[in-house]
């Protein structure tokens, strides 16, 4: 049986082909540590408020003011209270704990001259409704209508619950607490709320 020799040529590119097959392929992947995705997570950023001096100044006295006299004309007005609205609404919007509780206090003690209550009920009610909607501002984002009805629907709630503790506790007055009245309340005020936000965002301005 007779062999057939290769030329130089075929030798060549024999040996040529047999490195390309061993000379790894660019477009294969390969397993690379380095290349594991890393995915960086923060708290998202709220933003914060301010409003120009007649709105800050304006609109807490407007709502004093209507508190104070329309109840005389329309009893049933008498379940909202637009005072502490505007407070957690300014306090919500500055998220600023110590803004939220001078907010509050002055706007109780406001109210507390003009509706002939012993002076301080409302002033330290709606300084801790006040000091606690800001801090919670801090920390989530109450822009939308959902959260702004939770928000409201809570601390009406507590306001209620400081005020009628003063009140019975430290005052002496003769006050009955009512679950249903109070939630009822609670649940009007709130959706009034949700109206009365959207017409205040457009004094608001970005800091």
């Amino acid at each position: 049986m007779r062999h057939q020799t290769a030329s130089p040529s075929q030798l060549r590119r024999s040996l040529t082909h047999h490195q390309s097959d061993r000379r790894p392929n660019p477009r294969r992947p390969r397993n690379n540590l380095n290349s594991v995705p890393i995915t960086y997570t923060s708290n998202e950023q709220v933003e914060v408020y301010r409003f120009s001096l007649p709105a800050a100044i304006l609109i807490p006295l407007a709502a004093v003011f209507l508190q104070a006299f329309i109840p005389w004309r329309f009893h049933f007005f008498s379940i909202f209270d637009l005072p502490l609205l505007v407070v957690i609404f300014f306090a919500v919007a500055r998220r600023s704990p110590v803004a939220g509780l001078l907010t509050g206090a002055a706007i109780g003690l406001l109210q507390d001259s003009l509706t002939g209550h012993p002076l301080g009920l409302y002033g330290i009610a709606k300084t801790v409704v006040g000091y606690g909607a800001s801090s919670l501002g801090v920390k989530l984002d109450v822009e939308n209508a959902g959260s702004r009805f939770l928000v409201v629907l809570f601390f009406y709630v507590v306001h209620e619950i400081v005020y009628f503790t003063i009140a019975r506790g430290l005052v002496g007055l003769t006050l009955q607490w009512s679950w249903p009245r109070e939630l009822g309340s609670a649940l009007a005020n709130a959706l009034l709320a949700v109206v009365l936000f959207a017409l205040l965002d457009r004094f608001k301005q970005r800091t």
